[in-house]
């Protein structure tokens, strides 16, 4: 195996999302640094205006390769309940308002 480290950008800010990639590399012995957009503070939020989180993930995956020319892997994730018609979904982070708060959008 070439011992290279190959760079994989996570289009998040979300240090609990890269360590979930991260693990998972790790246990395919892959030899990957991954970095987050934390590690680039200088690139704008990108405006989630999917109306998917398959939608709102290209957005930012899209939008973080094209500003630092790196491999990137977007995510997108919320709440879907069938009792609510598959609510909030995309809007799981915003369903209280904003700013975004985990305790008021649970309540």
């Amino acid at each position: 195996m070439n011992s290279k480290r190959h760079i994989l950008l996570i289009a998040s800010r979300n240090q609990g999302k890269a360590q979930e990639v991260a693990d998972l590399l790790n246990e395919l012995s892959l030899s990957i640094q991954i970095l987050t957009m934390a590690d680039f503070p200088h690139l704008a939020e990108v405006e989630e205006t999917g109306s998917t989180f398959e939608e709102n993930a290209a957005l930012k995956a899209v939008y973080a390769a094209k500003e630092t020319g790196l491999i990137t892997l977007g995510d997108d994730s919320g709440l879907e309940v069938d009792s609510l018609n598959g609510q909030p979904g995309v809007y799981s982070s915003r369903f209280a308002g904003e700013p975004t708060d985990d305790q008021r959008n649970n309540s």
